[in-house]
């Protein structure tokens, strides 16, 4: 069975209405490693607007979660808040230079950071 683009979309409205914010903030990185890689492919294969797409909702991802920390709220909050700014310096100079090798950094620096907010809210939701 094939579903219509507008019955995607809705389920994914309703995927993200329902989530909770440790699920929200894995979706982020889900999409954030998506745009990198996407990204990525885009500039190793000479298709500069594709990249260049990618990168700015890259770009959009990255700032929301910068925008979004508390840095009051724990220790490792203004170290996290660094990063993500050096990421997003990082992805405005690769999509001006057209550096594939600037996105893949960005991604080994992302990736990681993903997997541990996945476990982290496995794990909190496990323990509810």
């Amino acid at each position: 069975m094939t579903s219509s683009p507008a019955m995607r979309e809705r389920y994914l409205a309703d995927s993200i209405a329902t989530a909770s914010p440790a699920k929200l903030l894995v979706m982020l990185f889900d999409r954030l490693v998506l745009d990198l890689s996407r990204g990525e492919q885009a500039l190793l294969a000479g298709n500069r607007p594709e990249a260049r797409g990618n990168l700015l909702h890259a770009q959009d991802i990255v700032m929301e979660l910068h925008t979004s920390l508390d840095v009051n709220v724990w220790e490792g909050a203004a170290d996290l808040a660094r990063l993500y700014a050096f990421v997003t310096t990082e992805l405005i100079n690769a999509n001006v230079q057209g550096d594939a090798v600037k996105v893949r950094e960005c991604l080994d620096l992302i990736e990681p950071l993903r997997d541990t907010w996945r476990e982290a809210a496995l794990a909190n939701s496990t323990a509810g």
